[in-house]
């Protein structure tokens, strides 16, 4: 996909596309983006991998559950992905130019990463998109997972906040759930019962383990991270793009709250996730039919 040919041809509704998100990206048209959300691969150095457990009956089985019935578990299907890279930031560059091409004036970049890459990359974006138009790094921040013994448990993901144009960017406060206050006593009854607006550090749960939300697909960030982000800076009908959409939570957070969306990946089983959760009804799947 490349070439002035394709960029006429483009879908602006929700659409799921599979393929490489360079490619992708050179191809959507100037400024069709009005937040742009990514969750790129933060080189671990590994390759990020969730096996599920499928648990089955078993009168033999070594544990039990609800009524004494016996079961065992058992491992189910494995989703994965790369995660190394020689040059980090040589990949990410081209990318982040293109996306600030694709931004409309009023759009805003949230780049979701962790303490691996996240020094590099906001120099990348002070010279990319110009200091002036960094506006917040938002620390989130949660506890679950191993613990380090040697040193202080890293329990906290970084997003880096950039706009478009400094003067013309689209922040909603109000449009954003509030939040209990952490000593509701010090504030009075009308601002505890109100709640408080979140600040930039974000205390959130990951996915939980056994939630009803949880896909099976390595690193997928909870929906109520990304409700938050299209919340604030998007407006109703307005376009998100997530060019690394792993399973899909953008799409999902987009579509729920009243705006469009375009999905990019390159992993199969992230589409066929994202497929499953978000369904086909009114997206276009470009890409992907003739690879399944």
């Amino acid at each position: 996909m490349s070439g002035a040919e394709d960029r006429s041809e483009l879908d602006l509704g929700d659409s799921i596309y599979f393929g490489d998100n360079l490619e992708v990206l050179r191809a959507l048209p100037d400024s069709m983006a009005d937040l742009v959300y990514v969750d790129p691969p933060f080189n671990t150095g590994r390759d990020r991998r969730l096996t599920r457990q499928r648990a089955e009956r078993d009168d033999a089985g070594e544990r039990v559950g609800f009524g004494g019935k016996r079961y065992r578990m058992s491992d189910g299907d494995s989703r994965a992905y790369p995660d190394s890279f020689d040059d980090y930031l040589a990949w990410l560059e081209p990318r982040l130019i293109e996306t600030r091409r694709v931004m409309s004036e009023h759009a805003t970049l949230y780049l979701h990463l962790d303490f691996r890459e996240v020094h590099y990359a906001k120099v990348m974006l002070d010279g990319l998109f110009g200091r002036e138009c960094f506006l917040n790094e938002i620390i989130w921040a949660y506890d679950f997972g191993g613990r380090a013994k040697r040193r202080w448990p890293p329990k906290h993901d970084n997003i880096l906040v950039y706009v478009r144009d400094p003067k013309r960017y689209h922040f909603d406060a109000e449009a954003v759930e509030r939040i209990p206050y952490m000593a509701p006593g010090l504030v009075g009854e009308a601002k505890a019962a109100r709640g408080k607006l979140p600040t930039d550090t974000w205390w959130h749960t990951i996915v939980p383990t056994n939630g009803g939300e949880r896909t099976g697909y390595p690193t997928q960030k909870p929906l109520g991270i990304l409700r938050r982000v299209v919340a604030a800076s998007s407006r109703s009908g307005d376009m998100v793009l997530d060019w690394c959409a792993g399973s899909g939570t953008t799409g999902v957070a987009a579509r729920e709250i009243g705006r469009r969306f375009t999905l990019v990946d390159n992993n199969p089983e992230a589409i066929q996730v994202m497929v499953d959760r978000i369904g086909v009804e009114g997206v276009r799947l470009i890409g992907w039919a003739a690879s399944e």
